[in-house]
């Protein structure tokens, strides 16, 4: 039985494995203290390559073995990372 894709944001890329952030077009599952919102209207979203509006779920965090990944869809914009960023740091209290 085949695997459904997943897209994911990569937060590091080491030698063999990737630790990533699961992303999800299940909006309902949005919670502002551990999600960010990525919206089809907000600027820079096709530079994303998702297909629908999206929350990057920081609270599902994986290391995975790099051979798992199929490829890459799309490129997060700063203001995206800078969100992403800022709510880790909160998220792990750094």
């Amino acid at each position: 039985k085949g695997r459904k894709l997943r897209p994911a944001l990569v937060l590091y890329e080491g030698k063999r494995d990737i630790v990533l952030a699961f992303i999800s077009s299940r909006l309902e599952k949005y919670d502002p203290k551990t999600s960010v919102i990525i919206r089809k209207e907000d600027p820079g979203f096709e530079e994303t390559g998702l297909k629908v509006s999206s929350i990057i779920r920081l609270d599902k965090i994986a290391t995975i073995h790099k051979s798992l990944v199929a490829g890459k869809i799309g490129t997060l914009p700063q203001h995206f990372r800078e969100k992403v960023n800022k709510k880790i740091k909160t998220l792990l209290t750094i």
